[in-house]
């Protein structure tokens, strides 16, 4: 016969859990919201807070708004850009040009001085 335990299955201050123990639940507020994707999430707020105006849709990650025949548009994905592009977007053709024969000429300088260049 396996052990005898009176409270198996139990843990320490493990008991009923009630309204009683615990007092009267806070007054909430569910506020339904609705992404582009028709997903609705309806949130529990306290019933003296401040609702904001868009929240996550937890489904799906797009924004969402109290307007169901309205819901905001998915953000814009910009695209990744490369170091090259940023550079691009700062230089013009000439000024480029004009960097790399200034940084040729110094390298065929330091290679004329006999410096070792990896």
């Amino acid at each position: 016969m396996v052990g005898g335990n009176a409270i198996r299955g139990s843990r320490v201050g493990a008991g009923p859990m009630g309204e009683a123990e615990r007092g009267d639940a806070a007054p909430r507020l569910y506020v339904s919201y609705f992404c582009a994707n028709d997903h609705e999430t309806r949130p529990a707020f306290a019933a003296d807070a401040q609702v904001p105006e868009s929240w996550d849709c937890p489904r799906c990650g797009l924004p969402a708004s109290m307007d169901s025949e309205n819901p905001p548009p998915p953000p814009k994905i910009t695209p990744y850009k490369t170091h090259l592009a940023y550079v691009k977007e700062r230089r013009s053709d000439t000024e480029a040009e004009a960097i790399l024969s200034e940084a040729v000429a110094a390298l065929q300088a330091r290679r004329k001085r006999g410096e070792v260049l990896y």
